[in-house]
């Protein structure tokens, strides 16, 4: 049988990181007392974190700390926990599922890519075969120079996944990409490092999130509450899951997930037209977007001012084309979700029908839109509704995973892992 999502082990729990164990090394950079931050979200998130301090990072980060945030020994000497039987490096390494280097430095960079091992980072690099993530905080010139360089494309050829650096003033106070990527992203690379292998490996499929914006003039618009988080959290979950996912999303300031290819839209058409080249090639279409079901019949090329006089605007709205309806493409599965502020069921079953969706996931739009948490009701045609209240949006992102991947799998049977 196939496998469903990975799911947490816990509230608040990140799903594929719940119960994982990792190697975080922090090598010797002003950057490392953001090591702490990273140990912090990663236990949060149910892994368990075993920390190796380079000798240079503890001129920057005590082991204390991060001992206090792991409830585990931090690690810093390849000399240490050597006993008749066994290594340190060997007792560190079965059963670990990701090795994340934060912040690699240039000099410890050069070390795994020349497979060093004169340190206790070196040799646990050497001695496991889980992934490698890498996250630099090495100054702008330095990082560009060429020897740098052909370190991280040796790393990168190994299937080491690299995130960052990030454009910002680091501490040397000089502009250009240098800086430590954010503890989130370093999170959400490691997530898509950890998906690569799971059950929708061979799958792509295409996410719409965010709310339409219909332009009335150039700087008002027609919208809508829809936050947008539920399309991002499906879209991670199915990262999770292990799916290429292609995510159209409306403007928004949110970060999408880490792997996810990304359209950015503004108004339906444009909706319309990224989803259609999207679904090519997908597997399955995951249509969270609260798109705007009318727009202005003209936008004024100029910002509409009231008159002293003017009591009443006129604005004849015309009907934006129906997303769903006009992607018909054999095979192709389709989810939708729906907000509705009466007869929830009913309506989604209509919508169920009327655009052929393997599913629907109904909301209640008064409790839901804007808020963190869901009331929703998950329906597929010939099986019982499946009601869920008052859960947070991840967890209802994870229920709707699962399901797209039993949808995914049903009608083409089980695909090798």
């Amino acid at each position: 049988m196939f496998e469903s999502c990975p799911s947490p082990d816990k509230p608040g729990s990140f799903g594929v990181l719940g119960g994982a164990k990792f190697v975080l090394g922090v090598a010797g950079d002003i950057a490392a007392y953001k090591a702490a931050d990273l140990c912090s979200m990663l236990v949060q998130a149910g892994v368990n974190v075993e920390v190796i301090l380079t000798p240079r990072s503890l001129q920057f980060v005590q082991p204390l700390l991060c001992r206090g945030l792991t409830q585990r020994p931090v690690h810093t000497l390849a000399s240490e926990h050597w006993s008749e039987g066994s290594a340190g490096h060997v007792t560190l390494t079965p059963d670990v599922e990701a090795l994340v280097v934060a912040p690699t430095s240039a000099n410890t960079l050069a070390r795994l890519a020349l497979g060093q091992a004169d340190d206790l980072l070196g040799m646990v690099a050497l001695a496991s075969h889980a992934p490698l993530l890498l996250a630099p905080a090495i100054k702008h010139s330095i990082w560009h120079h060429p020897a740098v360089q052909v370190h991280v494309e040796t790393l990168r050829s190994r299937g080491a996944l690299v995130v960052g650096p990030n454009s910002s003033r680091p501490a040397s106070r000089m502009n250009g990409d240098g800086r430590l990527a954010p503890v989130d992203r370093i999170v959400g690379a490691v997530r898509l490092l950890l998906g690569r292998s799971d059950s929708l490996g061979w799958t792509r499929i295409a996410v719409t999130a965010e709310p339409t914006h219909e332009p009335l003039d150039p700087v008002r618009f027609l919208g809508n509450r829809s936050s947008g988080q539920m399309g991002f959290a499906i879209a991670q979950q199915l990262i999770d899951c292990g799916s290429a996912v292609h995510l159209v999303s409306g403007s928004t300031a949110r970060q999408p997930p880490i792997g996810a290819e990304v359209t950015r839209i503004e108004p339906a058409h444009e909706m319309a037209s990224a989803t259609h080249a999207a679904v090519e090639g997908a597997n399955a279409l995951v249509m969270t977007a609260a798109v705007a079901d009318f727009r202005p019949e003209s936008a004024s090329a100029h910002k509409i001012k009231k008159r002293p006089d003017q009591q009443e605007l006129e604005l004849p709205l015309v009907r934006n084309p129906d997303i769903f309806a006009s992607i018909d493409r054999p095979g192709l599965v389709k989810i939708g979700f729906a907000a509705e502020t009466e007869n929830l069921v009913g309506a989604a079953e209509e919508k169920l029908r009327s655009k052929g969706l393997a599913m629907i996931v109904a909301n209640d739009a008064v409790s839901t839109m804007g808020s963190e948490r869901s009331t929703a009701t998950l329906i597929r045609p010939g099986r019982p509704a499946r009601n869920v209240s008052n859960v947070s949006k991840v967890e209802l992102a994870l229920l709707s995973a699962d399901e797209v991947v039993d949808l995914v799998h049903r009608p083409m049977g089980e695909r090798p892992r």
